[in-house]
């Protein structure tokens, strides 16, 4: 059972949480968020602060319940982090049901009361709004409602529905539980092979942070409080340069650089994110390499580990005085199943566990995530390498976002409510609106004056040869058939190209390498397109080459996250699609290659420049 609510002499209700049966000031709703921060960490154990710096993975039972072993992912049992190790933040993966997710929630926090002061949990979430379904990187919607990428949303190009879709998410992640975000993502996509542009804004910094301030709006409002969503922005100073566009997951994608000398570009959403008060930062795994600011050269080491980037630039340039929390893993390897992921200590793999850990909290971090190692923190402590007084430092920020969000006043939810909310149907709609609005049309070849696009123009229904396009979808617009020759038209949906890689653990669910699609796909559309017109969608998690479809399609189109009936609906004009492209497409592989990694548009004459996007109304037009 949970403590219960007691009034004190004055009329006061507040919860017990120490079980004392008196008002102490840390639970006292009448408090400001930093009195009671103040009088909660006089009174925390050493171990208890040290908890408070750890945020990893536990997972949620198939009914609610709470899993007392480790999971697919997660380490261990919830009970031993929550109560043995004193652990209050956890990111949550798979969520099958509202009505589970709001029952595990109540659940985690009835254990959380257990604990000497009480503090509740905060669960912090990847994306899970699209449709990129990759645990090191986002979740498809599931039961919320389910938009495009984020890549999509700033092919809209219009900051309202950023604004939007975000208090939408907001709303829904509230209703059960979930009030710490792990995202926006506002690196820019400078670099065209790099593998996490989906969830990023796109590559106009002044653009991107106009987003990210829409965006906070919508999750935190004004100022934090009870009904708020805290983000973390990530992942400073901007993780877009890798080398190659080799992710820095990975040990072959570790470098990061900036041959234009384009550094300050990158930050200028996150100067954006600070104005506008995110919750936390998160740096980026990718190590500096030939980085020089105001003469000084730039350690090369990741930048979790590096003071000159989180105390010096961040803290001390920028003013940010927020958490700061580490991105997942730079202390210990990562064993999952038969296959490891060494830890994202890039320019210091030689040193130890321990001193990797001092290094972050010397560099100025608050928080370990992905990590429960909390006896190595508190053997630094005891050994006199790392003082009490700093690790208050962070004990104090990361327990001040707690009660500006109001946990310790109520962290339960309603179930039925969370089942009503989540996934609504008008939630859903604009969902699906935003996927076939965000629908990007590059070619719409005109045909005895009759452009391509709209399909479906006509009264009747028409013949449809169809890849990759789900038969009930279709179903509302023509008849399929198997063979293009029997076809009024062809409309084949694409992902973009990548190299498949598994050999380290998460390593086969990012898509990198080469941007060309194989010449023998490239042969197969263009007899397809000998028989009737052809309709190409490319889903663009990446900016694929498209050099070779131009000449024989009938429309090309790329999509960031849609479903079939969005799709066909904008195709058909019925939610006439108005995206723009957020990147450039190049012409080549050898432009790519050729381009700078931090330099946005820096390929040679890209068949498709940044922004571009036509109308299905009135001539084809540029947007």
């Amino acid at each position: 059972m949970t403590r219960s609510f007691l009034t004190a002499p004055d009329g006061t209700t507040f919860r017990d949480l120490n079980g004392n049966g008196v008002l102490d000031p840390y639970e006292d709703p009448r408090l400001s968020p930093e009195e009671r921060t103040d009088d909660l960490l006089g009174r925390l154990s050493l171990e208890e602060k040290v908890g408070l710096m750890f945020q990893t993975v536990i997972e949620v039972g198939d009914d609610g319940e709470l899993l007392e072993a480790p999971g697919r992912i997660s380490k261990s049992a919830t009970t031993e982090v929550v109560v043995g190790k004193n652990m209050s933040h956890f990111n949550v993966h798979h969520i099958q049901t509202a009505r589970q997710a709001a029952e595990w929630n109540n659940n985690l926090q009835e254990l959380a009361e257990s604990t000497p002061h009480g503090i509740p949990v905060t669960i912090s979430t990847d994306p899970r709004h699209a449709f990129v379904e990759n645990s090191g990187v986002a979740f498809s919607a599931g039961p919320f409602s389910q938009w495009p990428e984020p890549m999509g949303l700033a092919a809209i190009d219009d900051v309202d529905a950023i604004r939007a879709f975000a208090d939408i998410a907001r709303q829904e992640y509230v209703a059960v539980g979930i009030r710490a975000a792990l995202h926006p993502q506002i690196d820019l996509a400078t670099e065209p092979r790099w593998g996490r542009q989906a969830q990023s804004l796109g590559h106009d910094a002044d653009r991107v942070a106009e987003f990210t301030a829409a965006y906070l709006e919508g999750f935190q409002g004004d100022v934090l409080g009870a009904t708020s969503v805290a983000c973390t922005t990530k992942h400073f100073p901007g993780g877009g340069p890798q080398k190659d566009g080799e992710d820095a997951h990975f040990p072959y994608g570790r470098e990061q650089v900036y041959p234009a000398g384009m550094f300050d570009y990158h930050l200028r959403p996150f100067e954006e994110a600070i104005r506008r008060g995110t919750a936390a930062i998160m740096p980026y795994y990718g190590m500096p390499v030939g980085l020089e600011r105001d003469g000084e050269a730039i350690e090369e080491v990741g930048f979790g580990y590096n003071r000159q980037i989180i105390t010096d630039l961040l803290r001390g340039e920028l003013g940010y005085d927020g958490v700061v929390v580490t991105d997942w893993e730079l202390v210990n390897d990562n064993h999952v199943g038969d296959q490891v992921l060494p830890a994202r200590a890039w320019g210091v793999e030689s040193l130890t566990p321990p001193e990797r850990m001092e290094k972050i909290l010397h560099a100025g971090a608050d928080q370990f995530g992905g990590e429960e190692c909390v006896d190595i923190l508190l053997d630094l402590v005891a050994e006199g390498r790392v003082t009490e007084e700093r690790i208050d430092e962070s004990a104090r920020r990361i327990l001040l976002v707690k009660f500006q969000l109001g946990l310790f006043d109520d962290p339960y939810v309603d179930v039925d409510a969370a089942e009503a909310l989540v996934g609504r149907a008008d939630f859903r709609e604009q969902g699906h609106r935003a996927q076939a609005e965000s629908i990007t049309i590059l070619e719409n070849v005109e045909r005895d004056g009759v452009p391509t696009l709209p399909l479906f123009a006509g009264p009747e229904k028409v013949a449809i040869y169809s890849e990759n396009v789900g038969a009930d979808a279709l179903a509302a617009w023509g008849t399929s058939v198997t063979d293009p020759a029997d076809a009024d038209v062809a409309i084949v949906r694409l992902g973009a190209p990548f190299e498949p890689r598994d050999d380290l653990f998460l390593e086969a669910w990012f898509h990198q390498g080469s941007l060309e699609f194989p010449p023998g796909l490239v042969h197969r559309l263009l007899r397809i397109a000998d028989h009737c017109p052809l309709v190409v969608v490319v889903n663009l998690d990446r900016p694929a080459i498209m050099t070779p479809l131009v000449p024989f399609v009938s429309a090309l189109a790329v999509d960031y996250g849609s479903s079939d009936a969005a799709l066909l609906d904008a195709l058909a004009g019925v939610i006439p699609p108005r995206g723009s492209l957020p990147v450039e497409i190049p012409r080549s592989m050898d432009a790519v290659r050729a381009s700078r990694e931090d330099a946005p548009s820096d390929t040679e004459n890209p068949v498709y420049p940044l922004h571009y996007g036509l109308s299905l109304h009135g001539p084809a037009a540029l947007r």
